[in-house]
């Protein structure tokens, strides 16, 4: 709701009333489509009040990309996220709450464009100056080595592990064979607009099934780097995702054309149906809360804004 109050907001000192009224008749069918949705489903999962000691978050990962792609021991469940982007994700389950028996390591650029590496948290462990400049995103190797420290350093308090994978763009071979897939875009912006933004324009001649298949190799190599982690963190680890992605779905009942990527405040099976994988383990953390602590986060505003860009939120 508070995103939304902030857009139109913008709409209203872009476009004055008119403009405001005309957007919000446009976006009337998703709410009913959302509400529809929400009465078969339910309102979703607050992850903050689940049974786990070490939450590792996928970014962009749809439940049946998982279950399709997942090859290691445990129990695969799903859940209904709050959120159909990460903005929406994050703002949901942590925006005006304190968690000070957790530590955040992170590898979004919402978290601190959301203020919420601020007094949230124990602690914020930020990875954001792991960007990969030819890649255009975080990957996931030092997210684990971050992951790694902090249960070392936070023997007593719940881990979150933010990965960027599999949400473009695509790192894998193919996917960086892909025009739009592997994207690239410069400081100021110019560059390949993304994968999502090619089909949904109709400027690609890529078709569906070699997306899919990049972007299920984009969930390989994050898991790579997980499972090699799995064994070393201690407590009871979940896996899941912050939000899903669109992939030529039509959504209803009011029926849309074909949507890709994840807009905000979308709610279908392809964008908040998420895994809740539940890896077997044998002892527990003890956990207790403490004040915050600062970890010094080096990303300025500029820097986030810039690498929001480069992942296609703006």
């Amino acid at each position: 709701m508070r995103h939304h109050l902030r857009k139109a907001r913008e709409i209203y000192a872009g476009g004055g009333l008119r403009t405001v009224v005309g957007s919000a008749l446009r976006y009337a069918p998703v709410e009913f489509n959302n509400a529809v949705f929400h009465l078969r489903h339910g309102n979703g999962t607050h992850v903050m009040a689940e049974d786990w000691d070490n939450l590792l978050i996928l970014d962009g990962c749809r439940y049946d990309l998982f279950e399709e792609t997942v090859d290691m021991d445990g129990t695969l469940e799903s859940r209904i996220s709050l959120g159909s982007s990460s903005e929406e994700f994050l703002e949901r389950n942590f925006g005006g709450k304190t968690f000070h028996d957790t530590v955040y390591v992170n590898a979004n650029p919402y978290i601190p464009r959301l203020n919420l590496d601020r007094d949230t948290f124990h602690a914020v462990i930020d990875c954001l100056d792991d960007w990969e400049p030819n890649l255009q995103t975080i990957p996931p190797e030092p997210v684990a080595d971050a992951l790694r420290e902090a249960n070392a350093d936070f023997p007593d308090k719940r881990l979150v592990g933010h990965f960027m994978q599999p949400h473009a763009p695509f790192i894998g071979k193919l996917g960086q064979r892909i025009v739009g897939g592997g994207w690239r875009s410069d400081e100021s912006g110019e560059g390949e607009q993304g994968i999502w933004n090619y089909l949904r324009d109709g400027t690609t001649d890529v078709d569906l099934g070699t997306v899919w298949d990049a972007y299920r190799e984009n969930l390989d190599v994050v898991l790579e780097s997980v499972e090699a982690l799995l064994d070393e963190l201690d407590g009871k680890t979940v896996i899941t995702a912050d939000h899903g992605n669109l992939v030529g779905e039509r959504l209803g009942p009011i029926p849309t054309r074909r949507k890709y990527g994840h807009p905000y405040g979308v709610h279908a099976p392809g964008l908040v149906r998420v895994p809740w994988f539940v890896v077997p383990f044998d002892d527990r953390r003890e956990i207790t809360a403490d004040p915050p602590i600062d970890r010094g986060s080096t990303a300025d505003q500029e820097t986030v804004e810039q690498r929001l860009d480069a992942l296609g939120y703006k």
